[in-house]
């Protein structure tokens, strides 16, 4: 479990969204990458994704080394929209620690029109913005990403 606070490997690792799961052996390989997993059913209700599959194929890998066949999948770089929303993001969390609030919003809204369904840009901001990250903010964003296909960087879920 890591906690990303400077979004430092959601651009190394090209992810977008969160929950990800990557798995990273104990050589600091990553064996299989970035997949929007889950290791609870926490949300299964309002998702309708469980973890159980997941936690199948971590059973295999850890007891009997078997890697699934989506561990080759290839995760795209990120575009330049969303590089540049990663700087802006930057730009506006520390503008924010500094206290120039209009000088973070500013930034924070040109990350969004760059990439207005990335968790990591958007949802990550909304606690520093002062929303609610679970509130309607929340649920209109997701409401987006799914009617938009879930886009998403990394192995694609097959269900949920």
């Amino acid at each position: 479990m890591l906690v990303d606070a400077d979004h430092h490997l959601t651009e190394l690792y090209a992810i977008s969204n969160v929950p990800t799961v990557i798995w990273v052996d104990e050589e600091d390989r990553i064996v299989r990458p970035n997949a929007a997993e889950v290791g609870t059913d926490t949300f299964s209700e309002f998702t309708g994704v469980h973890c159980e599959g997941h936690l199948e194929l971590v059973r295999a890998w850890v007891g009997d080394g078997q890697v699934p066949e989506d561990a080759s999948h290839t995760v795209a770089d990120l575009t330049v929209d969303e590089v540049e929303a990663r700087l802006h993001f930057r730009l506006a969390a520390h503008a924010r620690r500094a206290g120039l609030s209009d000088v973070a919003d500013s930034h924070f809204d040109q990350a969004a029109e760059l990439t207005p369904l990335d968790f990591t840009v958007v949802r990550a901001a909304m606690p520093l913005r002062g929303e609610n990250p679970f509130g309607q903010e929340f649920f209109d964003l997701y409401g987006a990403y799914r009617e938009a296909g879930s886009p998403y960087h990394g192995i694609p879920r097959t269900s949920g």
